[in-house]
């Protein structure tokens, strides 16, 4: 079993030995990627604070004049008085010239016969503003799409190609072939005595250079497995339906749909003005005095409600409580709070977070970034060690064939 398990832990490692560094390598990049622009753009983030904050109507009415053509998409506020309040738009993009024998894609018939909706990307906004909550400045706009970190989570992962696109499946299946790696890593590293073990949860340092390169990759390897298979499946979840439908079958937890998720609707009353935003906080009373921050999404029409996402003060990032506020009346016309779904989705929510190393903040950040850095060695003393094993088969029949000795050599 041990030659069968090491068969599989080398063929898996040439193949998707490249892949796995660089992806290491850019997921080391992206951990600090929120506190890296903070520190480089303070001005962007953070403001000083005065008596009297505006109207978010006023906020948002200002950015929508200051940025033509702009559609609002979300506000996000910070219980912290010295942070900016954050808009993010939906700006129209200058489209990329095609050659004149490209295919046209914009106008095909669906299934049904109808018409494709609009590319998904088309809704997502794409240019944030960050506004002065005081004086209702736009003290910076940010496209990250326009930054290097993001094209380095563009390679990390699609291998800067796009969804589906084939550098996404080869991200995908190293990723795989990562987690059978790290599993058939800890099998193999598995002693059979107690003697065996203590010298396989140390590095001889003193040792020589194939010793040392040797405990790099097993000592340090069965240290960090354990992160790095959650890093792994964590990947996995979010990119395979079938990871994803096996954590919900493990949780024994209902698959949440569109039915499921569904907005309410607020009830439409004719000639009743919509509430504003400001109202629309309000009627959230103490629902959101220990928040972090919240994000609010604008009724897009004469039904819709606005929507609030509340993070409260010491949950894990993206753990957000969701309310819905009517329009028009400015009752509470729907809520769905974190603690009361299923334990599958809860686990969902947070898989990015726990991807990143964010779910907690700077602590497991820290570890995040020490374990992805290193990964990098795995590659590296993978291949010396195949390197060094590929040698001595080469040496061994050198070393076993019989000397001949000549009669006048014994003389």
């Amino acid at each position: 079993m041990k030659v069968f398990f090491r068969t599989i832990h080398l063929y898996l490692s040439l193949a998707a030995g490249v892949i796995i560094f660089c992806s290491c390598l850019t997921g080391t990049m992206l951990v600090f990627e929120k506190e890296i622009q903070q520190a480089l753009h303070p001005q962007r983030y953070f403001v000083k604070p005065q008596e009297k904050r505006l109207p978010l109507a006023d906020l948002t009415a200002g950015v929508l004049k200051q940025i033509p053509k702009s559609k609002l998409a979300m506000v996000m506020v910070y219980d912290d008085p010295e942070r900016a309040v954050e808009v993010a738009l939906i700006v129209p993009e200058k489209k990329s010239k095609k050659p004149a024998d490209a295919p046209k894609t914009e106008k095909h018939a669906g299934v049904h016969g109808k018409k494709d909706a609009k590319p998904k990307d088309a809704e997502r906004p794409n240019l944030t503003a960050f506004v002065n909550p005081y004086t209702g400045q736009i003290v910076d706009q940010f496209n990250r799409r326009q930054t290097f970190l993001y094209s380095v989570e563009m390679f990390h992962r699609y291998l800067l190609g796009g969804k589906n696109s084939p550098g996404d499946w080869v991200i995908s299946l190293s990723t795989l072939f990562f987690l059978v790696i790290l599993i058939t890593g800890v099998i193999l590293w598995w002693p059979k005595t107690k003697v065996i073990m203590k010298q396989r949860l140390k590095i001889k340092w003193d040792g020589s250079g194939k010793r040392l390169t040797h405990d790099l990759h097993i000592v340090t390897g069965f240290y960090t497995s354990i992160f790095l298979i959650i890093i792994c499946a964590s990947g996995l979840v979010m990119t395979f339906k079938w990871a994803n439908n096996t954590l919900f079958f493990l949780t024994n937890s209902k698959i949440a749909g569109k039915e499921d998720i569904k907005a309410p609707l607020s009830v439409h009353q004719p000639g009743v003005t919509a509430i504003s935003p400001d109202a629309a906080v309000s009627a959230l009373g103490n629902k959101i005095a220990d928040a972090e921050n919240y994000t609010i999404r604008y009724p897009r029409d004469t039904a819709a409600v606005y929507t609030f996402n509340v993070l409260k003060k010491g949950s894990a990032e993206l753990a957000t409580d969701t309310y819905y506020i009517d329009q028009y009346s400015g009752k509470l016309a729907g809520v769905i709070l974190y603690a009361d779904k299923s334990l599958g989705q809860r686990i969902r929510g947070v898989i990015k977070p726990i991807h990143t190393g964010s779910i907690y903040g700077w602590p497991t950040q820290v570890l995040a970034f020490l374990i992805t850095l290193i990964s990098l060695i795995f590659p590296v003393t993978g291949v010396m060690m195949w390197l060094n094993r590929i040698r001595k088969k080469k040496e061994k029949p050198v070393r076993g064939r019989m000397r001949v000795v000549s009669a006048e050599a014994t003389v």
